[in-house]
């Protein structure tokens, strides 16, 4: 004979299944949306905050040297300029989710663009071609990737420090003695990447399309959680997200309307940002990816093929990088001996550990790609236009990709004291 209260019963009866544990509960309402966060912040669990509260320190920073910064000019060249290096962050965001790295991400970008050009300029090939034997190069180099490190167990940044020497080389091999390749500039590449802007209604468009596409998601999001007996967020609390979401991207929408407004560039990398968090977040794929960064071990033995994760994400990555290369190809109107090997490793390996990602595998978002090359190509925007040389501008992205180190290294630790490591 059980000696409960029949009161406290029928109320626990009323508790969504997971607020019964107390180590999963979630916010209700505003107050607890708010408990929520502040606790999630105390046990290590920092997010993107970091990144944009160092994004705000470098815009008021430079803009109190240099108010041109803050133009709606330069803001529109830092996303332009941005996109094509975020896209290979993307890539370097999803190998350090597994606790990997890929060194060549430059070297592929490189070598992919002078396939691109050769097979239009030298063959004589139509663009959709190029592109297409562009592309395949990043898939076959991730492809021999993931047999190197899973067939035969060779070290990721072993194979991809070779790549880095290796796919340079191949560069140089591809463009042979006749050296730059001019891009034509009516051609479809150079125009989307330099010349094709968002029309201003039209942006404003996407902005509420964007924000509708988020509230019906969170409305199935709530559904689902609702039918499993889950707790899930207040319909106010969707309401106030969605409503900041349309003020301040709309803001920001009117604010680079007033020179050019959105890039084709920009709008598709953003497009490439939001699909991969999506398919991330909510698709088996995703979490398994997660899984296998965070216990390997754990993974394999809950079922998942580890193995088909490594293999799709060295693929991607590789892919990726191809694609970054084609576009900054296109965004340079040529493709030269330089393409991809000066900075482009540096700044897509740390634009995905400033914008919030693990280097110890299993934490991390799409969106750390885009808010870390932002930081970085703000921070050489900024330097640019106060007249500080290129050296500094390499020593301070080395500080600041320290500071976002050591940040995770603190968070780690935190989280792990807290029991959520």
């Amino acid at each position: 004979m059980s000696g409960a209260d029949p009161s406290t019963e029928t109320a626990a009866s009323t508790v969504a299944a997971d607020l019964a544990d107390e180590r999963l509960v979630t916010a209700q309402g505003l107050s607890g949306y708010g408990h929520f966060m502040w606790n999630r912040l105390r046990s290590g669990e920092l997010g993107s905050l970091p990144v944009v509260v160092g994004l705000l320190i470098i815009c008021i920073g430079f803009y109190s040297a240099e108010p041109r910064f803050l133009s709606s000019r330069s803001v529109v060249s830092i996303t332009q300029f941005a996109a094509p290096i975020g896209i290979i962050a993307l890539g370097i965001v999803l190998v350090l989710l597994l606790g990997e790295i890929d060194l060549s991400v430059g070297s592929v970008s490189g070598f992919a663009s002078a396939v691109m050009a050769v097979t239009l300029i030298d063959k004589g090939q139509s663009m959709i071609v190029a592109l297409i034997a562009g592309i395949l190069v990043g898939v076959a180099i991730g492809a021999l990737y993931a047999v190197l490190y899973v067939k035969l167990g060779v070290p990721s940044f072993v194979f991809s420090l070779a790549g880095l020497l290796g796919f340079q080389g191949a560069l140089l091999y591809v463009l042979g003695d006749n050296g730059t390749r001019n891009l034509p500039s009516d051609s479809f590449l150079v125009q989307f990447t330099r010349f094709e802007f968002v029309g201003h209604t039209m942006s404003y468009v996407l902005v509420v399309a964007i924000a509708a596409v988020y509230v019906l998601s969170q409305l199935l999001v709530i559904r689902q959680r609702t039918s499993a007996g889950l707790s899930a967020s207040s319909l106010t609390t969707v309401g106030i997200k969605a409503g900041a979401f349309v003020v301040g991207l709309g803001f920001l929408t009117y604010y680079v309307n007033i020179d050019r407004g959105w890039t084709y560039l920009w709008v598709f990398f953003a497009v490439l940002v939001v699909i991969m968090d999506l398919v991330l977040r909510r698709s088996r794929w995703g979490r398994h990816v997660y899984a296998v960064g965070g216990n390997e071990e754990a993974a394999r033995r809950s079922g998942i093929k580890v193995d088909r994760i490594y293999f799709s994400v060295f693929a991607l990555c590789s892919t990726l990088a191809a694609l970054g290369g084609l576009l900054a190809a296109g965004l340079q109107t040529s493709v030269s001996q330089a393409s991809g090997t000066n900075d482009t490793n540096l700044q897509a390996i740390a634009a995905a550990v400033i914008g919030g990602t693990s280097l110890f595998g299993g934490r991390g978002s799409a969106y750390s790609a885009m808010l870390g090359i932002i930081v970085l190509q703000a921070i050489q925007s900024g330097l640019n236009l106060v007249g500080v040389d290129s050296s500094v501008r390499f020593m301070v992205t080395g500080g600041v990709l320290l500071l976002a180190v050591a940040i995770d290294s603190v968070s780690r630790r935190a989280r792990s004291s807290s029991g959520r490591g």
